[in-house]
């Protein structure tokens, strides 16, 4: 038994996060710290035991049985960072070290997504858990169809469902396709999904069985039994549900501190009405970079948190080093809303970048053209001009020509309706530009650097600010296991440090630091001393 004391001794057994300490008043005042569980420690030469510091390790945040069904080590996933900026590379990465990465499908073409399909069956196996993001596309619900064929012929058996604004039958045949019962009579529905929400109705609805009506139109065409649509009103439609804070991509930009605690009673409210075997498990998103805001997302009861703009700037990101090299210099005002390239004419939008791009100024223009006229033709001439210079460099009717030639092979009846409808073929060609600049971020083009989308919210700028001056300050350090274990790892001296200051014992101004540290460091203070 080791008698501690002191501010520094105080730093260091708050990060020796696998060891249990008592807080025991000193002999002339103050407290020391002992290494004793409270069953094994003899007072009788001691002092007043003041409180007790519990081990707190990292793979013990969250919900438990979060990692148990996925198999995961830690409560931590990394988001669907869409045109595969959430790579194959990210995914390997957090498989490896015991968290769950989600594949960035969407915005990819089919043969793209089926390739890493093939890549991380193989380097994964099917037992490693991974997933792959699954996108409502109200534009080409015909896409989203063929996305949820894809998965099911190739037996992928967890989806990230993002963006929806409301279910689709796509979305809930993958659910319910292989419903079944065990060997104990318990329904099993094979076909995971994790749905990120930020609205109450949509969460709602996947907090809920599947619509009967969808069921019906799955049995009529064979794609389920009776029998089975019986059974998926047994379950949700999402087994975990994550609530969606200001996020980059798509966001309504609801502060986690509201929208959090939000869906824990919703979700409340659904299981009590629908008594499902297990109630649905709810993470936190957007927002989540720093040791502050995981611990504080852990105590409002978050079952996992989901980490995305950050792992953008690591190097495994699937974006190029101009854009990490921008993301590394977000500050808190770096950030700004413009329109989304799949939902323009909804007049959605998304969080980007602003801080060295001109994108954000940019696609709210082309959005201020849509609503102000009815075709390109109706364009001022001076106005068209400098479009033509200065956003797409090429003629509108060229770009038309490209858009065009696209969507015969994608989507023909795209073409069918602008051939229609002028103003419909406008933002056709206005997407071209708000889609392309994703892609032109991604390939690092020097030709269009003031045009780059870089999907991103004010989490950047807080990690930013944490590893000001530490090794990960430098953008060729951040790797996403090293990024995910030093949040997780300063969570818990950070869950430590409140669990004491709950007790009533004085935390000195300042502590814990909370420096970063390289993994050998994390794993030294982690292990349980005995």
């Amino acid at each position: 038994m080791v008698a501690t004391t002191g501010e520094d001794r105080l730093e260091r057994a708050l990060g020796q996060v696998g060891t249990p300490f008592l807080v025991v008043a000193g002999p002339e005042g103050g407290f020391e710290l002992v290494e004793a569980d409270p069953d094994g420690f003899d007072a009788r030469g001691g002092g007043r035991v003041l409180g007790y510091l519990p081990a707190c390790r990292p793979d013990s945040l969250g919900d438990a049985s979060f990692r148990e069904e996925h198999g995961l080590r830690y409560a931590y996933a990394s988001g669907a960072m869409a045109n595969g900026i959430g790579s194959a590379e990210i995914v390997e990465a957090m498989a490896r070290a015991g968290m769950l990465g989600i594949f960035g499908a969407a915005g990819l073409p089919l043969r793209v997504v089926e390739g890493t399909i093939d890549r991380l069956q193989r380097s994964l196996g099917r037992e490693t858990p991974y997933g792959f993001n699954l996108i409502h596309s109200p534009n080409d619900p015909a896409l989203e169809s063929a996305v949820v064929d894809l998965y099911l012929r190739r037996g992928v058996r967890l989806v990230e469902a993002s963006a929806y604004l409301d279910l689709t039958l796509p979305v809930v045949r993958y659910r319910v396709r292989g419903i079944h019962r065990d060997g104990s009579g318990r329904v099993v529905a094979p076909n995971r999904i994790i749905a990120k929400v930020s609205r109450v109705e949509v969460a709602t609805k996947f907090l809920s069985p599947p619509p009967e009506r969808f069921l019906r139109e799955l049995v009529a065409t064979g794609e389920i039994t009776a029998e089975q649509a019986a059974m998926a009103g047994s379950i949700p439609m999402a087994g975990d549900l994550t609530a969606e804070a200001d996020s980059g991509g798509h966001t309504d930009n609801q502060p986690a501190i509201v929208l959090t605690p939000t869906m824990l009673a919703l979700r409340d409210r659904l299981q009590s009405q629908f008594g499902f075997d297990r109630p649905v498990r709810v993470g936190a998103a957007g927002g989540i970079s720093t040791p502050w805001s995981a611990a504080s997302a852990f105590a409002m009861g978050a079952s996992y948190v989901v980490v995305g703009s950050v792992n953008q700037a690591c190097v495994e990101s699937g974006t190029s080093d101009a854009v990490r090299r921008m993301l590394a210099q977000a500050q808190q005002a770096d950030i700004a809303m413009a329109p989304a390239a799949d939902m323009f004419e909804m007049g959605v939008k998304v969080q980007v970048l602003k801080r060295g791009t001109m994108f954000a100024m940019r696609g709210a223009k082309l959005l201020e053209y849509y609503r102000a006229y009815d075709s390109i033709d109706a364009i001022p001439p001076g106005d068209r001009a400098s479009l033509e210079k200065m956003y797409f460099k090429a003629p509108l009717e060229t770009i038309w020509g490209q858009t065009r030639g696209y969507f015969l092979e994608r989507d023909p009846g795209q073409v069918e309706r602008a051939d229609r409808d002028p103003k419909h073929k406008m933002a056709l060609v206005f997407r071209w530009y708000l889609g392309k600049a994703s892609h032109w971020a991604n390939a690092g083009d020097p030709a269009r650097a003031v045009d780059y989308q870089v999907w991103c919210g004010p989490a950047m700028a807080a990690f930013n600010e944490w590893v000001r001056g530490t090794f990960l300050e430098s953008p060729e350090q951040r790797r996403v296991e090293t990024v995910a274990r030093n949040i997780l790892y300063h969570a818990a001296v950070l869950t430590r440090a409140r669990t004491l200051a709950s007790q009533g014992v004085p935390i000195p101004p300042g502590v814990p630091r909370l420096s970063p540290l390289p993994l050998a460091g994390i794993e030294e203070r982690t292990v349980l001393l005995v």
